[in-house]
């Protein structure tokens, strides 16, 4: 329908008073009087005149200019209606949609089958909330243009605004004539059933689109969702599996056939369902993620570990060349464990998108922790080269050079760490606790000791420090009351730790303690697992302080057997009797 433009000159004589034709409401249908007079040839060739000027400044965005030549024009002509549209332009774009709304309902009054000033208007007062007022706007517009879907449905909307259920219902029986049984159209009667309590209205439309697009899989997830969300499960699985039928590869009607087993407490259905999705190439990463991601809280059932591995393996299967999959399978593997087949996934994930810090800092991690320290050195570096400014990556690179016993790089890079990163403790704590030990390594006593300190004002319970700084200060023959009080602490911290008890025995030793060094010293070697030649040794020293020549001398070729090679081990040995 062509839509009538806006009238610029109006007949010499205009009527004295107009009124607007609304009556939904007191407030809505107030009247609005336009006052116009006898208009003369003068008078008219000037409200042409005037008219054109403005919309010349109006087209060069000159407003001001523009308003003034409007506003004469109305002061000659009350009741020229495109002036008040085109001066109202001016005031929304200006913000100012009070005078905006004076003069639309006037200009609509003159003019009330102008369906641009009714769509300004509808603006007007969507912008000031006027909702009862929107109404009338609407009934006016599905007035003038009939044809146009959007009027009905913005009537419709203020109908369900004002919770007149019925009539927003009416316009879009109304509108389906126009546009057919649409999906918006069945959307918002759906939205109107469920606030009526009418479930069974709702389904009967949406098993009307099934009807006439039986092939439309979206369809029937609609539909056993209004059922499911409504308590009618029972209703939702055989519409579920009409399009599992019609669409086995889809993976929505599987996610959705999942969420509904789950809900039956029937585990096993609901995750062949799953597995059948994830094995799509169609199944969303990011709600795959997610799903596996909704396992971890149950980890400690074997059976959730399984199922999240499987899943995860199987999105890197159906999308092998999203990195996000692998990053999330080397995360499942890590959690059962897999740490060899974890590095490898994250080493896929790495190839694909090398951007992601923390798949490049976990694959620093699982090299360190399996003791591969040149491929914790070459993966560190590489994430370096990318991510120079994270503490812990500096850190965990830095112990990686110290396991090689490159000291001085190591202390550069883990003092970097404590550069970058001032309000961790725990990463704090433990680089100075491995500056005690790189410092000690290199002789630098007054550094190692400062450090150790350190490191036990950020945790004076990191047993590791604890340990190491005791041992070393026993090494020396020094602080050993100090020694002794760290070294028990630690050992109370965390018991039965060989290396923590043989620590101590150590320091009893030295000490002169002898009974009680012999007692820990015991306790370390029955806690020990992997022959320490450096116990068996220590061990032998204490016997021989007790008297026991003979088992001093066994346990110091057992020292011997197990790797030890030191020449004071040695004349030990042969002069069967301690040698410092």
């Amino acid at each position: 329908m062509k839509i009538r433009g806006a009238i610029f000159f109006l007949g010499l004589f205009a009527p004295l008073l107009s009124f607007s034709q609304n009556d939904q409401g007191a407030e809505a249908s107030k009247v609005v009087m336009v006052v116009g007079r006898p208009m003369t040839y003068d008078d008219s060739m000037s409200v042409k005149r005037l008219f054109f000027s403005a919309m010349s400044e109006k087209t060069i965005e000159n407003f001001p200019r523009a308003a003034d030549y409007f506003t004469q024009v109305l002061q000659i002509d009350p009741r020229n209606d495109a002036s008040m549209y085109q001066l109202a332009s001016i005031k929304r774009v200006q913000n100012d949609y009070s005078s905006a709304q004076d003069l639309l309902e006037k200009a609509v009054t003159v003019n009330p089958d102008n369906e641009w000033y009714w769509v300004a208007l509808s603006d007007c007062y969507e912008k000031s909330n006027q909702v009862n007022k929107l109404e009338n706007v609407f009934n006016e517009l599905v007035r003038i243009n009939p044809e146009q879907p959007d009027y009905y449905f913005d009537l419709a909307n203020v109908y369900f605004l004002e919770k007149k259920y019925n009539s927003a219902l009416a316009v879009y029986d109304k509108l389906v004539p126009i546009t057919g049984l649409t999906d918006d159209i069945v959307a918002k009667r759906e939205s109107i059933y469920l606030r009526q309590g009418k479930v069974d209205k709702a389904a009967s439309d949406v098993q009307d689109l099934i009807s006439a697009n039986p092939t439309q899989v979206r369809y029937y997830l609609l539909l056993a969702e209004l059922y499911n969300s409504n308590g009618m499960a029972d209703k939702a699985l055989p519409v579920l599996l009409s399009a599992e039928k019609i669409a086995p590869n889809n993976g929505q009607v599987h996610l959705a056939l999942a969420d509904l087993y789950r809900d039956k407490k029937d585990n096993e259905s609901c995750y062949n369902e799953l597995s059948q999705a994830f094995a799509l190439p169609d199944m969303d990463i990011e709600q795959g993620i997610k799903i596996v991601m909704g396992y971890v809280p149950k980890f400690p059932d074997p059976n959730a570990k399984a199922s999240a591995l499987e899943l995860s393996r199987l999105l890197t299967v159906s999308h092998p060349d999203d990195a996000r999959v692998y990053a999330l399978y080397g995360d499942v593997l890590l959690q059962n464990e897999k740490y060899a087949d974890a590095r490898v996934s994250y080493k896929k994930s790495l190839a694909l998108n090398g951007q992601v810090y923390e798949v490049q800092e976990q694959l620093v991690r699982l090299d360190l922790g399996a003791n591969d320290y040149e491929q914790a050195i070459k993966d560190g570096e590489n994430a370096l080269s990318l991510f120079p400014n994270q503490a812990w990556l500096n850190y965990l690179v830095g112990v990686a050079l110290q396991q090689r016993k490159d000291y001085k790089k190591a202390i550069g890079l883990i003092s970097n760490a404590t550069l970058l990163e001032t309000q961790d403790k725990d990463l704090l704590s433990q680089c100075y606790s491995s500056l005690g030990d790189c410092y000690h390594s290199t002789g630098d006593n007054a550094k190692s000791d400062e450090s150790y300190t350190r490191a036990l004002t950020y945790n004076p319970d990191n047993p590791y420090t604890l340990n190491n700084y005791a041992y070393y200060l026993s090494v020396r023959g020094i602080s050993l009351d100090k020694a002794a009080a760290m070294s028990k602490h630690s050992n109370e911290l965390q018991p039965n730790t060989a290396s923590f008890e043989d620590t101590y025995a150590w320091i009893l030793f030295k000490q002169k303690d002898y009974q009680d060094a012999k007692t820990w010293m015991e306790k370390a070697i029955a806690d020990d697992k992997t022959h320490s030649a450096v116990q068996a040794e220590h061990y032998g020293d204490i016997l021989y302080f007790t008297g026991d020549q003979d088992g001093a001398v066994k346990n110091w070729q057992k020292a011997k057997e197990y790797g030890g090679d030191s020449a004071t081990l040695d004349k030990k040995i042969n002069g069967k009797k301690y040698v410092e």
